[in-house]
């Protein structure tokens, strides 16, 4: 298959741990071939959504990525076997803006992984309200006062923006921190921001899970992010430290419940962000920790995603 990622600059991927790169493996493995699309290389052009698509050669001995940058031009994306939208967070105008030109490609006959729809439907921190019964206590709101109240109930809690991702701008918060109203009037920025509140959930020191699931169906190991020591943060980037480990029963159960959901809104790749037996986020847009999987367990995660996508476009 010829297949298209919707990514960030390939400059900017990481070859040791960039789990787009750990797909396009997986994809140059099954002998697909693959092309690049960087955010400022899609359009619409005399009705048709087109891409300003990079051939790939993938070094399968030194794992890295050879854009052909003489071979590039404009394809439509009807023509690509799949499109895989990759880019990640923020879920600003622009990356909307993206998901609307990927609902007409979608209309001219393209096959959109994941679908524009739910990327823009579904807020990966707003996706769990979906299911209040598995989250801890939450509340989204902009007003200093709501989250006053919220703090004087639960006594600590997290508070963090609703497109952000790899734990920035992400507070801990507890009843008599002498910063609150300064922490407030930052991520609310004077309340023109609505933000999200969750209690703090003590579990965190045992690892933030990811949970990787692939049309709707759990990988059966998930990486349990610690903090680094004096952080309340589990995410990679913010120094956390990821541990492989298999799905406890209490994953499986978090996981069947959100899996019929997944399928329903066209998901074929997202991660379960549980911490202790809470789901705390539904990440759909770039979901990640694959390689930190299979360099410790073996296990190849990214070939799962290859195999499902190739069982979804026979479908199509």
């Amino acid at each position: 298959m010829d297949l298209a990622f919707l990514i960030d600059p390939l400059d900017q991927l990481k070859p040791d741990k960039d789990s787009t790169l750990e797909i396009m493996r997986a994809a140059n493995q099954r002998g697909h071939r693959l092309f690049a699309i960087e955010p400022t290389g899609l359009q619409l052009d005399q009705g048709w959504v087109q891409g300003w698509t990079l051939p790939l050669d993938y070094t399968t001995s030194q794992g890295i990525l050879i854009p052909q940058r003489s071979a590039a031009s404009f394809r439509k994306l009807c023509d690509f076997s799949a499109v895989l939208m990759r880019k990640d967070p923020p879920v600003d105008s622009e990356y909307l803006f993206a998901t609307h030109l990927l609902d007409l490609a979608e209309g001219q006959g393209a096959r959109v992984f994941n679908r524009p729809q739910a990327l823009r439907d579904y807020n990966e921190k707003l996706a769990t309200a979906l299911f209040p019964h598995l989250c801890p206590p939450t509340l989204v709101a902009r007003t200093q006062d709501a989250f006053r109240i919220f703090l004087k109930r639960h006594q600590d809690i997290i508070l963090k923006p609703l497109d952000g991702m790899g734990g920035r701008e992400i507070f801990r918060v507890k009843a008599q921190d002498p910063n609150v109203a300064v922490i407030l009037e930052t991520l609310t920025r004077n309340e023109t921001r609505t933000i999200m509140a969750q209690q703090y959930l003590p579990a965190i020191q045992e690892g933030d899970k990811r949970v990787l699931m692939v049309q709707g169906e759990p990988l059966p190991y998930c990486l349990a992010r610690l903090p680094a020591q004096g952080e309340t943060r589990g995410n990679l980037a913010a120094g956390g430290r990821g541990i492989a480990q298999p799905l406890d029963p209490s994953d499986q159960r978090l996981a069947e419940e959100v899996g019929p959901f997944l399928r329903k809104a066209g998901v074929l790749l997202a991660g379960l962000d549980i911490i202790g037996t809470h789901l705390t986020e539904i990440n759909l847009t770039s979901p990640t920790c694959f390689r930190e999987i299979r360099d410790q367990t073996g296990f190849d995660g990214a070939m799962q995603v290859i195999e499902a996508l190739e069982r979804a476009c026979r479908q199509i």
